[in-house]
């Protein structure tokens, strides 16, 4: 049997051999390179916070956000372009003496990155890859306006979701701007069934239109999560008012395979108290297919959902029920039913919130958030990066 099993073994290392296998090939048989997992912390003495973030082309990543630290006013609108690894490879700031901050970054079919948030106003950039302006927009009547989000429409233009506000009624709508490649406006569209109504996100829905959530003020019945269906033109199709008795918030959607939508937010009116982590499934229609809430007994709240690539959903926000003390970094994951599949938690003594989550070529996530606990001094930008079961490196240092 001994000399069996010594045949055996002499067999397979002369394939290795002779297959070209060196040394270093051996050894990540024997012993599997390392998961490129991390967590970061970028900024100076200053606040410094990130809102956004996308993978690039090159492996890399793109986070978007505001500074206190650089630039030239009270906060300018911050990009930063990372490594595959987290090494900071460049940034840029872009703003003048007021308050700037950007809210959201995509990618764009040319291969750079569109940019939308609040300079006074909604302020909308276009880069090159290498973080270069090449224009800037604004948009809206007052200083109250601001972007959300923004998605890049087939024709090569931008659709942007964000907040309209009224002095005369003194309320808010939701505010959609559609621009051609070069910035240039081609509509807009407020729309508001209610008091005061913010949109936060959008997806395309399978008909060429977009479905549009946010909350919605309802007279003596707090925020209800708010869901409007526009066509292509952005024509309204048809808006609901979902809630209970308590406050109920969206902050992300997602399309899913059945032509329905999943929407991600917070709600007070169900689970164990406070705000919980709140998912809702609706129909093409925006009718309610069922609806989920995980936290515990203090604020549990999900800023950034995605689809993953096998189905499932992961989402991203804050907790403070769970982790090391006041606000920490939530990551949870779910099947298409709502159920949970696993949650973390990340993050120090301080407040720390995660704002974007995204899947990563490697089949783990990226997440960007602040963090209080971590970093220079204030807030610092915070950037986690995942394994597939949620795992990550060492916390960075303080």
């Amino acid at each position: 049997m001994k000399d069996f099993l010594k045949l055996i073994l002499i067999l397979i290392l002369f394939i290795l051999f002779a297959s070209g296998c060196t040394k270093q090939n051996l050894e990540d048989i024997i012993q599997p390179t390392p998961k490129n997992i991390w967590q970061k912390t970028y900024g100076r003495s200053d606040d410094d916070f990130a809102y956004s973030i996308q993978q690039t082309e090159n492996g890399g990543f793109i986070v978007v956000g505001g500074t206190r630290s650089l630039g030239a006013g009270s906060s300018d609108v911050y990009i930063l372009k990372l490594s595959e690894e987290g090494e900071k490879e460049w940034e840029k700031t872009y703003g003048g003496l007021n308050y700037e901050e950007a809210h959201i970054v995509q990618k764009t079919y040319d291969g750079g990155y569109i940019v939308a948030g609040y300079a006074n106003r909604i302020y909308v950039i276009k880069l090159d890859s290498n973080g270069e302006k090449e224009w800037e927009r604004s948009f809206g009547d007052n200083w109250h306006d601001e972007a959300f989000y923004i998605h890049q429409t087939k024709d090569w233009g931008y659709i942007i979701v964000g907040f309209k506000y009224s002095y005369e009624t003194q309320n808010g709508s939701v505010y959609l701007i559609k621009i051609d490649r070069n910035g240039n406006k081609e509509w807009e569209k407020s729309y508001s069934d209610n008091l005061d109504t913010i949109a936060y996100s959008m997806c395309e829905a399978s008909d060429g239109g977009y479905i549009i959530v946010g909350r919605t003020l309802l007279l003596g019945n707090g925020w209800d999560i708010y869901v409007l269906k526009v066509d292509d033109k952005g024509n309204k199709i048809w808006s609901k008012n979902i809630g209970r008795s308590g406050d109920d918030e969206a902050y992300s959607v997602q399309g899913m395979d059945d032509g329905g939508y999943l929407v991600a937010g917070a709600t007070t009116s169900l689970g164990l108290g406070n705000y919980d982590a709140y998912f809702l499934k609706i129909n093409p229609y925006g009718e309610k297919v069922w609806e989920k809430a995980y936290g515990g007994t203090q604020i549990d709240k999900i800023y950034s959902l995605q689809k993953t690539i096998e189905g499932n959903y992961i989402a991203v926000g804050e907790t403070n029920s769970f982790g090391a003390g006041g606000s920490d970094v939530y990551i949870l994951k779910i099947d298409k039913n709502g159920d949970k599949l696993w949650e973390k938690f990340y993050g120090g003594s301080g407040n720390d919130i995660a704002y974007s989550i995204q899947q990563t070529n490697d089949g783990g996530y990226i997440v960007a958030g602040y963090t209080y606990s971590f970093g220079k001094g204030g807030k610092d930008v915070y950037i986690i990066k995942l394994d597939a079961e949620g795992n990550t490196g060492p916390y960075p240092s303080k």
